[in-house]
Parts: structure tokens; C-alpha cells; sequence
């Protein structure tokens, strides 16, 4: 049977994580928790409205109502970046340790010692960058920009029409996918095309917004919140999951999924629920391990060790834990 240890804080969980294998939970009160160091507390931010882990898993990068972007590593919290009277509410992480935030209609890019910015007609209202190159996709109202960051070029528009509030690549790079504010996703494949702008594809039905998002291993499902299931798109062939239903994992009657993590090398999800619950789901036959009963307040955030033994949540009412999957 998993065993959990509980972690109760008082503010919300923006972020559940690990470094070194130790569980860090950032909270919106701009503190990053350290619960298996005694006393281990850092304070990122005066007000913290996003956060992500790096890439090479060594530090968590924070944004905050102070304009301060910071990194936090440790058991220090350096400063990156600084936008006076700007709140940083976009946050991600690329590769070779380059950073890219949002605030408003710009977003900007810290990467081999320089910052870039990049202006928009709309809010950013989220940001990516490709497996490969430095690429940055910016989510906004009506599609994404894509921007090479390393040339002053025009960026690349994939238009589609509607507010788009989360952008993630493919771990291929050859698939765009955003969240939208009319409970849908929405997918271009890209083309070696001067536009990039390939095939749509629209995955609709949800209930509720889709605002948590995960690919599998090696890309072959998507899976989302927003319906009293896990929603798992297939993307295995070329037209991702155009004429394909998807697979609907872990559901019940009496609450919502909304957050979901996907294993670092199995088929198999976590699912949080508005109830506090967690579940581990395998994808292929739809098996279910209850890992944690519900609790005060809906998941917030998930994510597995890079081992794939362990699994940290925390919730909007700052209850949090440390299941070990394997008992």
C-alpha cells in the first residue's frame, strides 16, 4: 500500500517538486519550503504568482508580485531578473539554463548572460520552450507567437481564435498545444514550413477549463484535466488525435480531476482531484491505485520523483505530502 506523509502549510501550494530527491513546495506567500531540512524556509518573493522547476531539476524558478524573477538553489534564492511595478504571473524553464517570464503584452528571455524582450498586441498568458533550439511559444489571445530567440526575426503566428491561457510543445517538438478559456485544447503540427503553421486540431467536450497538462514519456498521450476524468489524447500518429477518442482515466461521479502528472518513464498518471484525492492511473487498461483519500482542499500541483517511486502534491488550502508509491 503507498504510504503518505502529510505536510500542512498555510497558504496555497503554487508548486509541488523535487530537488536532490527531497520534496520543495513554493507557496503563494512567496516562501519555498524545505519540510525534510529542519527550519529550511526561503523567501523568494513578496507575493509569489507562478513557479516551475528547471530543466536539469536543480532549482525552482519564481515570479512574483514584487516584479523579482528569482532562481532557488541551495537554500538560497538569487535574483535573475527585476521588472519594477511589473507582476511576473508566466513563468518557464528552456534548455542550457535559459529562463523565459511574462507580464502584460511582453515576455522576455534570459539566456548566455543576455536578456531579450518580446512585445505583443495581447496579454501572455502562457509560455514554452521546444525540446530543441531556442524556441519560445507565447500564448495569448487569438494563438501563439513563436519566437527564435536568438535572431530578431518575426516571430511565427499560429492563429486560431479565442483565448488561449497555457502553451506547451510536444517532448518531439513537433506538436503546439494550448488550454483554452472556452474549455477546449487546441493543436497545430508544425511544419518545416516558412510559416510553421500546420495541421489544427481541436479537442473539445470538456466540462470545465482543461488548465492542467502532461505529456507521456515519449509524447504518445496528453493527458488534461477538466472533466470528472483524466482526458488523455492519443498523438501517436501524424495527425495527432484528429478522428481519435480519447481515453478518459480515473473517473468518478462526485468530483473533478484537476491536476495530472505523468510518470517520468511508464505509461501511468497521477490524478488530483477538486476533493483533495490522488490517484495513480495506467493509461493502457485504465488499472487504479487510490494513493491518497480526499482532503480540505483541491489539488494544486503534482509531480513524480525522477525515479518514479514517489509523488509530491499540494492543494489550495495548503495541505501537501510525500507518497511513496511502492509502500
Amino acid at each position: 500500500m503507498p504510504t503518505v506523509a502529510p505536510y500542512d502549510f498555510d497558504e496555497h501550494v503554487e508548486l509541488a517538486t523535487f530537488i536532490d530527491n527531497q520534496p520543495v513546495f513554493a507557496l503563494v506567500d512567496g516562501t519555498i519550503q524545505f519540510p525534510l531540512s529542519p527550519n529550511k524556509v526561503v523567501q523568494a518573493n513578496d507575493g509569489l504568482l507562478c513557479a516551475t522547476l528547471t530543466q536539469d531539476g536543480a532549482s525552482i524558478l519564481t515570479g512574483g508580485e514584487d516584479g523579482r524573477v528569482m532562481r532557488v538553489v541551495d537554500g538560497t534564492a538569487e535574483l535573475v531578473s527585476e521588472q519594477k511595478n511589473k507582476w511576473i504571473d508566466v513563468i518557464t524553464s528552456g534548455p542550457n539554463g535559459a529562463i523565459g517570464f511574462a507580464s502584460g503584452r511582453t515576455a522576455w528571455v534570459v539566456a548566455n548572460g543576455e536578456t531579450k524582450q518580446f512585445d505583443h498586441e495581447r496579454a501572455v498568458e502562457g509560455l514554452a520552450f521546444a525540446p530543441k533550439g531556442l524556441r519560445l511559444a507565447c500564448g495569448r489571445y487569438n494563438g501563439v507567437s513563436l519566437h527564435w530567440v536568438a535572431t530578431s526575426g518575426s516571430p511565427v503566428d499560429l492563429h486560431w481564435d479565442g483565448a488561449h491561457t497555457k502553451v506547451m510543445y510536444s517532448p518531439d517538438g513537433k506538436y503546439v498545444v494550448t488550454s483554452m478559456a472556452e474549455n477546449a485544447l487546441h493543436g497545430w503540427r508544425l511544419d518545416d514550413k516558412r510559416t510553421g503553421d500546420g495541421k489544427h486540431m481541436r479537442m473539445t467536450g470538456y466540462p470545465a477549463k482543461p488548465k492542467s497538462l502532461s505529456w507521456s514519456p515519449k509524447g504518445k498521450w496528453l493527458a488534461s484535466s477538466g472533466a470528472q476524468a483524466a482526458i488523455c489524447w492519443p498523438f501517436s500518429g501524424k495527425d495527432g488525435p484528429m478522428g481519435k477518442a480519447p481515453k478518459e482515466l480515473g473517473t468518478r461521479g462526485d468530483s473533478m480531476v484537476v491536476c495530472v502528472a505523468c510518470h517520468p518513464s511508464e505509461d501511468v498518471v497521477a490524478v488530483g482531484y477538486a476533493d483533495g484525492m490522488v490517484m495513480a492511473v495506467k493509461i493502457d487498461d485504465g488499472g487504479e491505485a487510490l494513493l491518497r483519500r480526499a482532503g480540505k482542499g483541491a489539488i494544486s500541483s503534482l509531480a513524480w520523483d525522477p525515479d518514479g517511486t514517489r509523488i509530491v502534491f499540494g492543494s489550495e488550502e495548503g495541505e501537501a505530502g510525500l507518497i511513496d508509491v511502492t509502500g
